[in-house]
């Protein structure tokens, strides 16, 4: 086993400081979005997110963020899965992007809600045939007894839509995360990395208050 302990790389970024950021933090968002897409590629845009279930107990996973504007922040999944179940239930969550390469991070919390139905539809009409036909086959999150379950029900779903388009399951459809919270965190010499906040009283407000944090 590898020595985790002392396992370690030091940092040195750009520096992040907030005189140097916008009063919001959507433009500064995009521009390192779009710098992680040139350094990370297709992960770039792979994200934690993490929900909370009635218990309070949290849960983690990697979602893929598939648009974003002033509203917040869209990705797409099952409504019946684990995740989508919590979201019912206490719909709040938290996301993390981190790209190794840049040495930045970015968190966002916020409350979540259901896109409307016409925007889940667009994107599904976008997705590859064999992407939409998954949805269809996939009971997340539910124990299944081997591989051959999904194939019997991919090789149904196949003969359903074999001369029509795939239509979006009720099931299946787009979230919103509004955030009230934003960070950027950017590596730095010596563990002495550059953190800064920004923080809006509610989903509603177009005032940011902008801090920076000790890292």
């Amino acid at each position: 086993m590898s020595d985790l302990a002392g396992m370690r790389r030091d940092y040195e970024g750009d520096a992040l400081a907030p005189e140097n950021t916008p009063d919001a933090p959507l433009p500064l968002f995009e521009g390192w979005l779009e710098k992680a897409i040139e350094t990370e590629g297709l992960d770039a845009n792979a994200m934690t997110l993490a929900t909370v279930d009635s218990a309070g107990h949290p849960h983690a996973r990697i979602v893929l963020l598939k648009g974003f504007d002033q509203a917040g922040f869209r990705f797409y999944t099952n409504y019946q899965s684990q995740k989508g179940n919590e979201l019912a239930h206490v719909p709040n969550a938290a996301v993390v992007f981190w790209w190794p390469t840049l040495q930045r991070q970015i968190r966002i919390e916020g409350s979540v809600a259901k896109v409307d139905s016409r925007q889940s539809d667009d994107y599904f009409a976008s997705r590859p045939r064999k992407s939409q036909l998954a949805a269809w086959v996939s009971q997340q999150s539910v124990e299944i007894p081997n591989r051959d379950w999904m194939q019997e029900r991919l090789s149904r779903f196949e003969q359903v839509y074999s001369d029509q388009e795939v239509e979006r399951p009720p099931h299946w459809g787009g979230y919103l995360l509004v955030p009230l919270a934003v960070e950027f965190w950017q590596g730095q010499r010596s563990r002495l990395h550059d953190r800064v906040r920004y923080t809006r009283r509610d989903e509603h407000a177009q005032e940011w208050h902008r801090t920076r944090l000790a890292p």
